[in-house]
This record gives structure tokens, C-alpha cells and sequence, in this order.
């Protein structure tokens, strides 16, 4: 990959992680926020929301990417007001330093009722710790031996070394008859899989799951549409795909901690700390993704961390390979199964590829399945980088399609604006993620039996 600066007259240097706890003296001028009020500058430690803009020269896009390389924590979303990141207060001096201008977008944080704190298992209002979703899924399949199977697919870096850690859990829901949710492909039924909070701190896609789940086994018998998909399809849910640094965010339970990447000890501090395990898959990743300590690090190699292993393996057992090992060779239509990873927060429906704007070879079949998805939530359909300000080599979705021809999609749930947006929406905002989303996963899930009925 080419490598270019933006700001010839700054001297080339690796900036520090962003949330290090770098302390510098508090700015002394006022910023703006997007509708132009004056707003508070947050402390110059508090992680907030900023939009960065630079000369009209300049494409958002080409910044965007100058600043995720210098380290910057760029987040997905439109760039009409600038490009969008996560940044402490000291930090956008230093941008401002550059001939930047830096506007305030919003807080990190949302205010959350203290009735609910003491709440068995969860935090930050409701969401639930990786114990609360351990506990959840043991019980779902104890509860429901005829409907539901408890799997380890995999366990985190921490379980790795013998410091704790967790192992990988997939729940797999189905009515269940001879074969189902083997760890093959010789079972009859198709497969689905929503897998969640890959990205630690993306906190509503590990709520989803858990919906999905008790939405699956609750309505098996009285609701048509989820007794007819339970019948025919194999329905697997990995509702914690990073619980290392599930645990790290949950360990504020009212301000938590914005950890991205795993819990790798790599030698950075803060949420330097880990890799990135949506750019450590072992299709296209690309080194020249981040520095070490920066939140888009994929990792010392391809597959490197035993959570990508885990899952990678676990997906390659029970979906069939139907794709050429080429790039650009078609999946066959003789291929079952779908599958979607939640990240948030965007309001985008993503379809291959992410590592590049060329078309996939399935590129007919794979945009109709995102456009069926957006006529449920609304959100825009979009491939590349499209929408994401930047591309994704390593990821999980382009892996399975680019790997096994499975066609693999993202939700990036969530709004650019409101309480609901980011990454630490109000919990009571899970009401209305839900009811958008729920017809995009019932729609995958009915797809899985035939995913590319033109080929194309």
C-alpha cells in the first residue's frame, strides 16, 4: 500500500493511542457543536465525539484515512460534517496544530437511570457482562434441550496463556432432529450465524443476540414465521465473539471503558492495548492496517489471535466451500447459508467486499440480500468503503465469502446522531434497534437455504 501524508508540513510521526490517559492542559477556546450552539469543552482526558474537516483541497476521504493511519480512532459514518473520531480534548489540539479544524459532536457518555444499576449481570443500564451472556446461554439450553445446543468454538488470548480469559460460546437454535448442529456439514439444514461485539465496546450488537436468542426460543409453536424457520434452518448465534474485552469495557459499569480490540498484552497501555480481530482474519489482512497500539492493529499475522482462530475454524465445520479460491470466482449456486457480524454504529447494511471497491463475483445476489436488509431497517446497502470512511482487509464477513463463498454481511447498528448514537447508546434505545433489525435477521436466516438464485 502507498503511504502519503495530508500534512506536508508536519514532521511524519506515530501519534500515541487515543484514551492513553495523556495528560496536557485543557483548551481555552470554545468549540461548536454540529448545530452550531456552543457547547462545554469536555475534560481534556474525556473521550468525546469530534468532526474534523480540513482545507476544500482536501477529500474527507483522504483525510480519514491519513488520520487512521496517525493513530486516530476514525469512525464509520457519512462525512458531511467532517470526518468523524473519537478523540480526547488534548488530542484535537494537536489536530488544530496541524491546521485542522476540530468541531465537538457529542459526549462518549449517556446518562443512565441509577435504578438499574444494581441489576444481576449487566452494567452501563442493562447491557449484560460476558457473565450475564454465559449464564444466559447455559440456561436457554438447559431450558430448551429440544430447541437449542450450547457449543465452545474457540476461547480468548487470555484463556490462551492461563490468565483467566473465557472460552468462545455459539448457541445453536433449531428444531432439533438427528444431525442437527454437528460440528460438520453432513447435517440437512441450512445455517445461519449472527455473531456480535467482535468489537468490545460496539455494546448494542451483544443485546441483539441475546434478543435474537430468547426471541427464537420464545416464539418456536405460536409464531408461524419463526416456527417454519426453526424447522428448516440451523440458527447459530456467537453473542460474545471478544469477551476478553467485553470484560474490560464492563469494568466501569457507568462510564465503561471504549476498548475495541482484544486483550492481547502487546505493551501498549490504555485501549492501546490488543488487535483488532476485524482486521486478523486470514483473507487479505493487510499489516499496513495500524501500529501497534493503534485501534485498527491486525495483529503480528494472519489468524494470529485464538479468537479468530475459534471462529474461523468453527465456520469453516459446518458451512460447505463452494468458491475458487480466486478473488473475483464465483460461489456456485448449489451454496446454503448465510451470515451476519454486528458492529455499530453507522446505520449501514455492508456486503463483500470491504477490502476493496471492485465488485464481488456474486456482487447481483449479494447487493439484493443488503437491499432486502435495508427495506427493514433502512439503512443504507453499501460494499468498499462506501459509507465506512475507510476499507476493512482482515474482516470476518469478506473472509467467509472470499474463503467458503457464504455470503457475509455487517449490520453497523445505530444512528450518527441522538442519544442513540454511538457506542454507549442509552440502553432504552435497544427497543428501537431491535424493531429495525429484527426483520434484516429473520431475512438472512430465510435466505440461508438458497443465497444466489441468479448466480451473479
Amino acid at each position: 500500500m502507498i503511504r502519503f501524508s495530508l500534512f506536508p508540513w508536519s514532521r511524519p510521526r506515530r501519534l500515541i493511542a487515543l484514551g492513553a490517559g495523556v495528560l496536557l492542559a485543557a483548551l481555552g477556546t470554545g468549540l461548536m457543536t454540529p448545530g452550531g450552539a456552543a457547547a462545554a469543552v469536555p475534560d481534556t482526558t474525556e473521550l468525546a465525539y469530534y468532526d474534523v474537516t480540513s482545507s476544500p483541497s482536501t477529500t474527507a476521504r483522504w483525510l480519514a484515512a491519513d488520520l487512521a493511519r496517525r493513530g486516530y480512532d476514525v469512525l464509520e459514518g457519512p462525512l458531511t460534517d467532517g470526518v468523524p473520531i473519537l478523540a480526547t480534548a488534548a488530542d484535537t489540539r494537536r489536530l488544530r496544530g496541524l491546521g485542522l479544524t476540530v468541531r465537538y459532536a457529542g459526549p462518549l457518555y449517556q446518562p443512565v437511570p441509577a435504578s438499574v444499576q444494581a441489576a444481576a449481570n449487566t452494567f452501563y443500564g442493562g447491557y449484560h457482562t460476558v457473565a450475564g451472556h454465559e449464564a444466559h446461554d447455559q440456561q436457554v439450553a438447559t431450558a430448551h434441550p429440544d430447541l437449542a445446543v450450547l457449543r465452545t468454538i474457540g476461547r480468548s488470548w487470555l484463556k490462551s496463556q492461563g490468565r483467566g480469559g473465557h472460552d468462545i460460546q455459539a448457541l445453536c437454535i433449531t428444531k432439533i432432529t438427528s444431525g442437527d448442529c454437528a460440528l460438520n456439514t453432513s447435517g440437512s439444514k441450512p445455517k445461519f450465524t449472527l455473531m456480535a461485539q467482535m468489537h468490545a465496546r460496539e455494546l448494542a450488537t451483544g443485546e441483539l443476540a441475546y434478543r435474537w436468542i430468547d426471541y427464537l426460543v420464545g416464539n418456536y409453536g405460536t409464531d408461524t414465521a419463526v416456527t417454519r424457520l426453526m424447522d428448516t434452518t440451523e440458527l447459530w448465534v456467537i453473542p460474545i465473539a471478544n469477551p476478553d474485552g467485553v470484560d474490560i469495557v464492563s469494568s466501569n459499569s457507568t462510564r465503561p471503558v471504549s476498548q475495541r480490540k482484544n486483550a492481547h498484552d502487546n505493551g501498549c497501555t490504555g485501549t492501546g492495548l490488543g488487535v483488532d480481530l476485524n482486521r486478523n482474519s486470514s483473507y487479505h489482512w493487510d499489516v499496513n492496517q495500524g501500529t501497534r497500539c493503534s485501534e485498527t492493529y491486525p495483529g503480528a499475522g494472519a489468524a494470529s489471535e485464538p479468537e479468530t482462530q475459534g471462529i474461523q475454524t468453527f465456520l469453516s465445520q459446518i458451512y460447505r466451500d463452494t468458491k475458487p479460491t480466486a478473488d473475483f470466482s464465483a460461489a456456485t449456486t448449489a451454496t446454503t447459508g448465510t451470515f451476519l457480524t454486528l458492529h455499530s454504529y453507522a446505520e449501514l447494511n455492508i456486503y463483500p467486499y470491504g477490502w476493496t471497491n471492485s465488485l464481488a463475483p456474486n456482487n447481483t445476489d449479494l447487493r439484493a440480500m443488503a437491499t432486502t436488509m435495508s427495506r427493514a431497517n433502512g439503512y443504507d446497502a453499501v460494499h468498499g468503503d462506501g459509507g465506512l470512511n475507510y476499507f476493512a482487509p482482515g474482516a470476518t464477513d469478506d473472509w467467509i465469502y472470499g474463503t467458503l463463498g457464504v455470503p457475509g454481511f455487517t449490520i453497523e447498528v445505530g444512528p450518527n446522531g441522538s442519544s442513540c448514537s454511538g457506542f454507549f447508546p442509552q440502553y432504552s434505545c435497544m427497543t428501537s434497534f431491535w424493531n429495525l433489525n429484527l426483520p434484516a435477521f429473520m431475512a438472512l436466516g430465510n435466505a440461508a437455504a438458497h443465497p444466489y438464485p441468479t448466480g451473479g
